[in-house]
Order: structure tokens, then sequence, then C-alpha cells
């Protein structure tokens, strides 16, 4: 069994090396959450502002998936999507591939819209992704590979050379705090 603390310190391990730069950015954010009630972290708004979507985005209550993927992309040197905040967009993203690596961008399609994440690992009937707003924070969730209720897309970055971490990880078990998007 990995432990939730397990993951993110071999993962920090990993991306030191050769991993993709894309899982590096979104584990340097890992931890920003939203504020509690009416108020917004400035941090998340700062990333609409860094990106130009401040006019678009101007409340962390506001689902912000989609902008922390585009702060990951760009600092990452990615090109991003038109209309990122929509999470669906990011089928667009990249190039797509039939099975997710380490770092690729992963879109769950589901009634009223979607969630845009990164792949980060998988046991044989979850997958492990790091994300934002996932219990309103930058974190692990464990989402169900398969559902009647929505669909994955996989789109993988395009690189000049794929860095060697890009692989899949099999875990046989996940646990800590990461919390269940079934």
């Amino acid at each position: 069994m990995v432990a939730y603390a397990d993951l993110l310190a071999r993962q920090k391990a990993c991306v030191r090396t050769d991993g993709p730069r894309m899982l590096y950015e979104m584990l340097a954010i890992h931890g920003v959450h939203e504020a509690d009630g009416d108020a917004d972290n400035p941090v998340i708004l700062g990333w609409a502002r860094t990106l130009g979507l401040d006019r678009d985005y101007q409340h962390d209550s506001t689902p912000w998936c989609g902008l922390a993927m585009a702060l990951v992309a760009h600092r990452a040197d990615k090109p991003i999507p038109q209309d990122p905040l929509w999470a669906l967009n990011w089928k667009s993203f990249g190039r797509p591939v039939d099975r997710p690596m380490i770092g690729d961008v992963m879109i769950k399609t589901r009634n009223g819209g979607g969630h845009v994440t990164l792949y980060a690992a998988e046991t044989s009937t979850h997958y492990v992704c790091l994300g934002g707003n996932q219990s309103d924070m930058v974190c692990y969730s464990l989402i169900a590979k398969q559902s009647d209720a929505f669909r994955w897309y996989f789109r993988r970055p395009i690189y000049h050379v794929q860095p060697s971490g890009v692989q899949r990880l099999i875990l046989s078990s996940f646990s800590g705090r990461a919390t269940r998007e079934d």
C-alpha cells in the first residue's frame, strides 16, 4: 500500500530528475485551497491575474480546476487551450493518448460539465489524480476508471523530447487523505 505522503515524496523526487514539467508545477502548488466562507484565497485569484483571466474568474468558490491546469501549463511553457476555465476545453490540449501516464492531462466529462486533472498513478480500479479544486484544494484524488456517469479523455503534452518520467505508475493500493470523486 502506498500512502499519500509517500506518493507525494516519490513524485517530487521523480520530477527533480526527469519528470514531466506539468507535474512538477502542479506539485509546486500542492496544498493551495479555497478560502472559507465568502472570502477568496488571494493566491488563486492571483493565478487568474497572471493568466489574464481575472475578468472571467473572480471568486474561488467558482470551479477552478481549469484555472489550476492553465497555470501549470503556462509555467511549463505549454500552450493553453482557448477558454481554459472550462474543463472540457482541455480536450484540445496536446495530443490524444489511449492510456494516461505521469503528467498527462485527464478530462472527465459528466452531466453538466467536467473536471480536468493530471495523472499521477493508478490502482486496478481508480486513477490517482493530482489537480486543482479537488475537495476545494490542490491534492490527490482517487477517481474511478470506469463509470456510467462519466467518460475519460487523456491528453499528453507535446514534448520535443519526452521525459523518461512519463510512464504508467501502477500501485497495488493507495491510502491517505486523497478524496474519492467517484
